[in-house]
């Protein structure tokens, strides 16, 4: 929800994406669908190595999975090159996942539409994202992420607050004060290709928040905090929280 006096838009089915953005905050859910997903591991042949080792960031890392490290590396790799992600990485995911949703019953209302006003949208906002500043790991704000994603996992929660009710600016700002932040949050997906791609395509949410953040250019968002934990009731959660460090030096 905006401070300003935005509505919440809510529409919840078997997962939930949420974003909340401190600077304009805003907390939104959308929905997704049921069902593990694989992803390839093979890079797409467009890609340079260097675009490639430029996106991946967080490989030399020691506290994070292989599928933490993707979320930031695909993360990345759109920010790098929009248009390039969608007709490469994002088909993957959407040919994967409308594979997986053939077996239900509900086919047509799980699949990916490519004629979706989403879809569309998605592929039109990505056609002038190009060359943006990359996202780096930070160890603290995983700690945060990792604990937040632990906390929800054992009391059974899913939502920015924890169970002791701390909001996510109070668990940031312990550790960085006064700085620009935001979270994002997501359930029942394990991979770093699920997670960021239906963040990107946000469907169900009129503001695009979880889209707007991961492509945000203005806020200075420049850390971030990955954990993937599993979850009682959505199998699992995904953890995401930024910071913004003023003149942030990496090699």
């Amino acid at each position: 929800m905006y401070y300003a006096g935005t509505p919440v838009y809510i529409c919840l089915m078997k997962y939930i994406l949420i974003l909340f953005l401190l600077i304009f905050p805003a907390l939104t859910k959308a929905t997704a669908s049921p069902g593990p997903l694989t992803e390839r591991d093979q890079p797409a042949d467009s890609w340079t190595e260097e675009e490639l080792s430029r996106a991946n960031t967080a490989s030399n890392v020691n506290y994070l999975t292989d599928e933490e490290k993707k979320i930031i590396f695909y993360m990345n790799l759109v920010r790098i090159d929009g248009p390039k992600f969608f007709d490469t990485y994002f088909q993957d995911y959407v040919e994967m996942h409308n594979q997986q949703m053939k077996k239900y019953s509900n086919f047509k209302d799980l699949k990916i539409n490519r004629y979706d006003p989403y879809y569309r949208g998605l592929k039109e906002d990505l056609k002038n994202v190009k060359n943006l500043s990359m996202l780096y790991p930070d160890e603290t704000l995983s700690y945060i992420s990792k604990q937040h994603g632990k906390d929800m996992a054992r009391h059974n929660i899913a939502g920015h607050n924890s169970y002791d009710g701390r909001t996510m600016v109070n668990r940031i700002a312990k550790y960085y004060p006064n700085r620009g932040m935001a979270e994002n949050l997501a359930f029942g997906f394990s991979t770093g290709l699920a997670n960021v791609s239906l963040l990107l395509l946000d469907q169900g949410v009129v503001d695009l928040g979880h889209r707007k953040n991961i492509l945000n250019n203005t806020l200075g968002l420049n850390i971030v905090g990955v954990s993937i934990q599993t979850h009682p009731h959505y199998k699992y959660s995904a953890t995401m929280d930024f910071v913004a460090i003023p003149n942030l030096k990496k090699d």
